[in-house]
């Protein structure tokens, strides 16, 4: 690849457009992917993909410091390894290592997210998508600390996880956990899922209105100024 293209690229991704880009693999991975993919291998593959593709776009929106973009892009090829590595030879601990690296991950890429669509400046759609991504991101990151948590500990819940939970049904409890919806078909019995899921509740619900708060702000600030 010439170095004009990378430049392009990198100026691409850390301009304000590429929240629109990872809002929609955001979307794909929570919305369309459950729909469309049977648990067999071939949807697990197929998940395998998407998240691969999030990691990376996450990867390019690392910050203008060289030493955190040196750090995500580092963090993300170890993440893929071990993940690729585990769905090729399955193994308990590649599992473990997957999903710990894999959340620690998301939750970085939710700050990186959350500084860009944050930061001083208009409030354009491309800011409000980001602020909608990062909630996105915060589901998968609890998702991934409930998959995490399974490995470790398979009695942590009861109700309808099965015999093997895939990731699909972890993201499917952390939204309904992240939007208090709570139906009840999964419940947490052990004390570190207790706190996780109330602690998921309560982002949810603080993110909102923090989100809200910021984005007037910033809304009001840029018009004073204008």
């Amino acid at each position: 690849m010439s170095p004009h293209i990378w430049e392009r690229m990198r100026r691409f991704w850390e301009a304000d457009r590429g929240l629109s880009i990872i809002l929609a693999l955001l979307v794909i991975t929570v919305f369309v992917l459950p729909v469309l993919l049977s648990p067999d291998s071939t949807g697990r593959l197929v998940s395998n993909l998407a998240f691969s593709a999030l990691l990376v776009a996450g990867a390019f929106t690392a910050a203008e410091s060289r030493r955190v973009r040196f750090t995500v892009v580092t963090l993300t090829v170890v993440a893929l390894l071990v993940r690729w590595t585990d769905a090729m030879a399955p193994s308990d601990t590649l599992a473990i290592g997957g999903e710990a690296s894999t959340l620690v991950m998301f939750l970085l890429f939710a700050l990186i997210v959350a500084a860009r669509a944050y930061r001083s400046g208009p409030v354009t759609h491309y800011r409000i998508q980001g602020a909608v991504a990062v909630l996105l991101l915060l589901g998968l990151v609890w998702a991934h600390a409930y998959e995490l948590l399974y490995l470790i500990h398979p009695d942590a819940f009861s109700g309808a996880v099965g015999n093997a939970p895939g990731a699909l049904t972890w993201i499917y409890y952390s939204f309904v956990t992240l939007t208090t919806m709570g139906y009840g078909d999964i419940t947490p019995v052990h004390p570190i899922a207790r706190s996780l899921a109330i602690s998921e509740a309560l982002a949810g619900q603080l993110y909102i209105a923090v989100t809200l708060a910021r984005l007037m702000a910033l809304h009001v600030s840029t018009g004073s100024k204008s």
